[in-house]
């Protein structure tokens, strides 16, 4: 079934599924946007990027897709499947641990649990790609960049907003920022005496 190209001829239940991922607060360090959706994987389909900001540069980016197939066509069991994807520049002293891929697979996995996102059929890889100079790039120091790319069909139909909670704080914990309840005690000033 080829995809449907009209936002208007969406069935009501994929509808109130994507308004419900712009429910959610989102950090003042990450940027969302709208974004075409691929085509060819659903019927149905809404997608978002985001860039997270930190330390004057872009920690993090990312992409959420959501797909929904009425009929049940897709290889995904149910109707709804999301699509996550996560990139971020690693420290180097992280750059070589063997334990890499599963403390980011952790990342989502505690995610999903302590958003209470319901789902099933949880899939995905974790993948490093080290970058090094030669010749007149000799000088540059070398980067690790970590790239997550997960699929799982949510449980519930009509509120996203969990599956999005939790990509929202994946994002945030690949760019290294800091719980939202904690706070920075580095920038505070000492009261005067």
């Amino acid at each position: 079934m080829p995809p449907h190209s009209r936002a208007d001829e969406a069935p009501p239940v994929f509808t109130r599924a994507v308004a419900s991922l712009r429910a959610r607060t989102v950090r003042p360090e990450i940027v969302l946007e709208d974004i075409p959706a691929p085509r060819r994987l659903a019927p149905y389909a809404a997608a978002m990027s985001a860039t997270v900001h930190a330390d004057g540069g872009d920690a993090a980016f990312g992409r959420l897709i959501v797909l929904y197939d009425p009929e049940g066509s897709r290889d995904w069991p149910g109707p709804f499947r999301v699509v996550a994807y996560v990139s971020a520049e690693l420290e180097p002293d992280l750059s070589g641990d063997p334990l890499l891929g599963q403390v980011a697979w952790s990342w989502l996995t505690e995610a999903l649990s302590s958003r209470g996102a319901g789902h099933h059929t949880l899939s995905g890889t974790v993948t490093r790609a080290t970058t090094e100079g030669f010749g007149l790039k000799a000088g540059e120091p070398a980067t690790t960049e970590m790239e997550l790319r997960a699929s799982w069909t949510p449980t519930e139909s009509q509120d996203l907003s969990a599956h999005m909670a939790t990509w929202l704080d994946l994002l945030s914990t690949a760019a290294g920022l800091p719980p939202v309840d904690v706070a920075d005690i580095s920038r505070r000033t000492r009261p005067e005496p």
